[in-house]
């Protein structure tokens, strides 16, 4: 077995005893769902076609985590105080990003994000962006999103 389908396979099925525990009965069931995700894992994305930045990665994440709770937040305030206005929309967002997986991998991490969520693309292929308040600088925040996302998944880029 190769040392990217090892690695797949131990945070498979690491995941999968965190989500069902260590019951004798589950493990061998975990040990088949880790094998088939493993599989899939390889074959959709092989090993060597992206570089994960592991410190990156970890910096994203607490990003993430902070602006969906600092997001969450706003969502709720507005949706609870009627004082306050909703101007929903839409913003184009320009990415540097190419068609292909890690394009698709940051409108997802995107669509995470309360009050955002990405509908589709104009004729350019400009991100089209649903968000609560088009007032609000929406495409600054993505394009810091987008640096650090490209940081995180190292400027290889390989959409093949």
């Amino acid at each position: 077995m190769s040392r990217p389908a090892t690695v797949r396979a131990a945070g498979f099925f690491a995941l999968w005893t965190i989500l069902t525990g260590s019951n004798p009965v589950d493990l061998v069931a975990g040990a088949v769902a880790t094998w088939v995700a493993t599989w899939v894992s390889l074959h959709l994305l092989p090993p060597g076609t992206s570089h994960v930045r592991p410190t990156r990665l970890s910096a994203l994440a607490l990003r993430f985590l902070y602006q969906s709770v600092v997001a969450g937040a706003d969502v709720a305030r507005r949706a609870l105080d009627p004082r306050l206005p909703l101007r929903c929309g839409f913003v184009l967002y320009r990415t540097g990003l190419p068609p292909g997986p890690a394009r698709h991998s940051f409108t997802t991490l995107m669509s995470l994000l309360p009050g955002t969520v990405p509908t589709g693309s104009d004729r350019d292929g400009a991100l089209l962006i649903h968000c609560l308040d088009v007032e609000q600088p929406v495409a600054a925040q993505l394009a810091e999103q987008e640096g650090l996302f490209v940081q995180v998944i190292d400027a290889a880029l390989h959409n093949g």
